[in-house]
């Protein structure tokens, strides 16, 4: 197996354009997060990750764009070569299209703009998706197929999601408070980010070295995870095997944490079986809102800049710790060694994933 660097390539979101700059702004406790008003299906107010700065009427097409903009100011004709494959990480995509294929438009974007040769891969599995992104695209560089994967994770808000979430009685009228006692669920959010995956380090950017990766299924509900946090359990499990680390090496864990009374507390028994009580634990998602397909992409570009720059970032909105698992949550930024993430997800229809870099200095 040959080994695979990993390093970041664009990141818009509520809180800003630049890698840089988003984590310059979570460093403060800034949050993306502001009521939008009138929306929903009861014209209500609540709390959304909107992305300000977008004009067009079409959110996914023109952030698309962008991030492939950005993409080829930092790797220039490498993204077009026939040795790079594009994966695309998105739940709905271009969902104004619905009921027709809502990802024509992303063919066509990465078509023109990129120039690659082949056909983007698509991979749209709920919430899980950039993790298992990620994770493809590493198996793709380990296996030899490609020299680079780019993988890109995008969704925007719609109507058609804020509606689904508040059928679910899963939206919170505050921001988020994943993990605490009083979490009254999630907000959602837009945003992109990329990452490339390559067979060398290309220092372009920061970059980390990608240990291993794994996803499994707990098969529980439609829509709600097993309360034994079986798959994710599972899932980590194998994902450190693959590594070839222990527990004890990790130093700093990046949650899924939506803020919902079911997934926070099957994350955290979870971790607790697995004797991860003491490491360093948050949830971003106070920060963007949750952003269903980017969401795995931009945390861990989020979590390479917290090794970046040895610090690990609070957990936006804790108060008192409200879940059953012996978890660390993060109530304030740590500057501390950060040498080894674990990343995880968990999503509708029983998925889970998880993958852990590690630093190459």
């Amino acid at each position: 197996m040959k080994e695979v660097f990993i390093s970041y390539g664009s990141i818009i979101t509520p809180l800003g354009n630049s890698e840089e700059q988003i984590f310059q702004k979570m460093v403060a406790g800034d949050s993306g997060i502001q009521t939008a008003v009138e929306v929903g299906n009861k014209n209500e107010n609540i709390p959304l990750g909107k992305i300000r700065d977008l004009s067009s009427d079409n959110h996914y097409i023109e952030l698309l764009n962008r991030t492939c903009d950005q993409l080829i100011d930092l790797y220039g004709d490498m993204v077009a070569e026939k040795s790079t494959k594009i994966i695309i990480s998105s739940t709905k995509a271009d969902i104004e299209v619905i009921p027709n294929d809502s990802f024509v438009s992303t063919r066509k974007i990465i078509k023109s703009k990129l120039n690659n040769h082949g056909d983007p891969l698509i991979i749209s599995n709920a919430c899980i998706s950039g993790i298992l992104a990620i994770n493809t695209a590493a198996d793709y560089i380990s296996h030899g197929l490609f020299d680079n994967v780019i993988v890109i994770g995008i969704d925007v808000l719609s109507d058609f999601v804020t509606f689904g979430f508040q059928s679910l009685y899963a939206i919170s009228n505050e921001v988020t408070r994943p993990f605490d006692k009083s979490r009254k669920g999630i907000n959602l959010g837009e945003a992109a980010g990329a990452v490339l995956l390559s067979k060398n380090n290309l220092g372009k950017t920061f970059t980390a070295k990608y240990l291993g990766g794994s996803s499994s299924n707990d098969a529980n509900h439609i829509s709600g995870p097993s309360r034994t946090g079986e798959g994710l359990f599972r899932s980590i499990n194998k994902t450190l095997e693959r590594s070839k680390v222990n527990t004890e090496s990790i130093d700093f864990i990046s949650g899924h944490g939506t803020g919902t009374i079911f997934n926070d507390e099957m994350e955290s028994i979870a971790f607790d079986r697995l004797g991860m009580n003491s490491i360093p634990l948050n949830s971003m998602k106070g920060f963007f809102g949750h952003t269903l397909g980017a969401a795995g992409v931009i945390e861990v570009i989020c979590s390479m800049k917290m090794m970046e720059h040895q610090i690990l970032i609070k957990n936006i909105g804790i108060e008192e710790v409200g879940v059953s698992g012996k978890i660390n949550i993060l109530e304030n930024n740590l500057k501390t060694e950060v040498r080894t993430i674990l990343k995880t997800g968990s999503g509708f229809g029983g998925g889970n994933a998880s993958l852990i870099i590690q630093s190459i200095t």
